[in-house]
């Protein structure tokens, strides 16, 4: 039996922002380990010009951040999840960020790292996010 929560890392990266237009940058994450990532948070209200993109550089706070290539993401209708993955980042560092040029609620941003190199992986941080993982459980109160 293959379990996933031991397999993956799943971060909040940023908080919930109110209406705006200012770009937001989520937490830098260390893909030390990991092969690949994904980031994806909702945007409220749909448009072109909102999108979220990922950025990678070699230094951990990102001072040297690079927008990837075709990176950018769009949401088709309003409320809705947009996702971007990254498979064999070529730097160590990436981060997300939502560029907002219609103002609009974000919701939280979160990354969820996969294929990682040693396991079992924990994403049960406090104030981040909580899990269990339930095998065969039979009916009854939560």
């Amino acid at each position: 039996m293959q379990n996933l929560l031991p397999k993956i890392k799943i971060t909040k990266v940023a908080d919930t922002t109110a209406n705006g237009f200012t770009t937001i940058n989520s937490s830098v994450i260390d893909m030390s380990g990991y092969e690949s990532v994904i980031f994806f948070c909702n945007i409220a209200t749909a448009a072109a010009n909102n999108i979220l993109k990922v950025q990678q550089g070699l230094v951990s706070n990102l001072s040297d951040a690079a927008d990837l290539l075709g990176s950018g993401q769009s949401s088709g209708t309003s409320d809705e999840v947009v996702g971007v993955e990254i498979v064999k980042p070529l730097e160590r560092y990436v981060r997300a960020t939502v560029v907002r040029g219609t103002s609009t609620v974000l919701g939280e941003i979160y990354a969820l790292q996969y294929n990682a190199r040693t396991q079992p992986q924990n994403s049960s941080l406090t104030g981040t996010a909580a899990f269990k993982t339930l095998v065969s459980p039979i009916e009854g109160t939560a």
